[in-house]
Formats: structure tokens, sequence, C-alpha cells
């Protein structure tokens, strides 16, 4: 290579290197302007029943673990500037429902709400503490309420021919069991459970929409609403698609542009297939599903 060849690369090495240069410095300083994403917008699923507890992803199980430390991860990533929770859920534990909107409570990042076909209950519950709650006008929401259910298998049992023999500590150990019904002192018990577990959910309704809690108990009767009863109602801000939820959460998080858009715990057929060893559900769930003492759902 003579030394002319040598001085035309070096030439044309260093103007390719100098407009990489003006164009990163074009980004950082025009991107705003020029309509160049600066931030990304994460969504995250709640899809499934809401319970605590390490449980396979993308079986029906949307489990507060999960689902917090997605919250965790977007908070703490600078390029995210806004989160928008994507809910096709009927509900599921109130400890669950708690320990989500905890997690909502420390981020200080906007969150939109996008319901899907379902964000009943609890998934309701999680839905009020965020910034703004987008449905689609026939999304099955609202269900405020909390239920405990219990089964009485006695007559079975006596038909059967099985019999028990309950040692226990105190009157409502074995308060559930369906081997018998319930007492009035365990009915009247059941009832001051339901009665704070409710108490929570209105005021957490209230405080979060801006309601009284008049207002609030006045639709908190356990019926269903659709999205466009629910935004009449106050319990919803506007109706739209995910698109327009996350168009809304650009806007909120100062986004200028069209957004990037990360999905961070998307349901998808390799999490199905590979996301643990095994799909039965049913060793990690039975505690909930199974419980002889009853289930403490935010589910009406």
């Amino acid at each position: 290579m003579t030394g002319s060849s040598r001085k035309i690369l070096v030439y044309i090495f260093t103007t390719f290197l100098l407009l990489l240069i003006i164009a990163g410095s074009l980004y950082l300083i025009l991107g705003k302007n020029i309509g160049i994403s600066t931030g990304r917008v994460e969504v995250i699923y709640v899809q499934g029943v809401m319970m605590t507890g390490s449980v396979p992803t993308g079986l029906g199980i949307a489990t507060s673990e999960e689902i917090t430390q997605s919250l965790k991860d977007a908070n703490e990533d600078d390029n995210v500037k806004a989160i928008v929770l994507r809910i096709n859920s009927p509900g599921g534990s109130p400890a669950a429902a708690e320990e989500i909107v905890s997690a909502m409570k420390k981020i200080d990042k906007p969150i939109v709400i996008s319901m899907g076909d379902v964000a009943a209950s609890a998934a309701y519950y999680i839905s009020a503490p965020a910034d703004k709650i987008i449905a689609n006008p026939d999304t099955m929401t609202g269900s405020i309420g909390v239920i405990w259910e219990f089964q009485n298998r006695s007559k079975f049992y006596d038909k059967d021919g099985t019999s028990f023999y309950i040692a226990k500590s105190g009157e409502l150990k074995d308060m559930g069991g369906d081997w018998r019904g319930l007492s009035d002192e365990e009915k009247q018990y059941a009832d001051q459970v339901i009665s704070e577990a409710y108490s929570r959910f209105v005021k957490e309704v209230a405080d979060d929409r801006n309601l009284s809690l008049s207002q609030v108990k006045d639709l908190a009767d356990g019926r269903i609403y659709t999205g466009a009863k629910a935004k009449e109602l106050g319990l919803v801000d506007e109706l739209g698609s995910l698109d327009d939820a996350i168009e809304i959460a650009a806007q909120l998080g100062g986004i200028k542009g069209k957004p990037e858009v990360g999905y961070a715990n998307r349901p998808s057929l390799s999490r199905l297939l590979f996301g643990s060893q095994s799909t039965d559900v049913s060793g990690f769930t039975g505690y909930y599903y199974e419980s002889p003492f009853g289930r403490l759902l935010s589910i009406s």
C-alpha cells in the first residue's frame, strides 16, 4: 500500500468517526426536538389470579413476587420513564394485592393501568393507586368486596361412614374444616375478618380515587361494572387500549416522540414451555386452592 493510499484510508476513517460523534451529539442534544425517543415505557403484565409465592409464570397465576420485582427493576432503570400495568385478572388474595400496592407506592415514576378483559376485585385494588386507569368500554371491573369461602361436607362424610376426632388447642383452631359446619361464634368471627379486609379495600379506593368513603361504599357491593360504566362512576379515568395507555404513560413520563416500549414479563410460549421444569402448578398452588380452612379472597 502506497503512502497516498494510507492517507486516503486515514481520511475516510477519521471522517466516519467524526460523523458518528456528530450524530451521537445530535441525538443527545436534539433528540427531544426531532421526535427521537429519549425514554422507555415498561409494560408489566398482571395475568391471572394473583397470589403470593414462587409459582411458574404464564400458567394463569400472577405472583406478587414477580410483579413487585418487575416494578423495582423498572424503577431502578434510568431509561424507564413510565410504567404500564397491563391487567387481565379476576382478582386473588388480599395479601398479594397488598404487596403489589406497597411496591407501587414506592415508585417515583408515573404508573398507568391498562385493563384488558377483566380487572376485578383485587385486580381493581391494585389499579386504584395508579396515576391513570385506562379501560376498554367492555372491560369487566369493579367487584369491590371480599369473600371467605367455606365448605361443609359433613353429610357426605356421614354417608360415606367417615368419622373424625379433632384434638385442638382452642375452639377456633379447626374453624373452616369441611368435616363440619361453622358455629355461630365462628360465623361472627368470619364476618369480622371480612369487615376488616373490606374496610381496608374501601379506604384504599377512596383515598386513591379522591372519593368519599360513602361514595365508595355505595359502589362496593361486589357488583361488576363495564369499563364505560366505571368511567361514569369515577372508578376509571379514560377508555382506550393498551396502545392508548402506553401513549398516556409516555406523556406523563415526559417522553417526546414515539416511546421505546419494553415488556418486562410478557406471556409467551417459550416462557410457558421453558419457564420451569413442570407445567403442573398444583404443587405450588395447592396450599391456596385446596386449603381445608377456606380461602380469603378479594373476589366477589
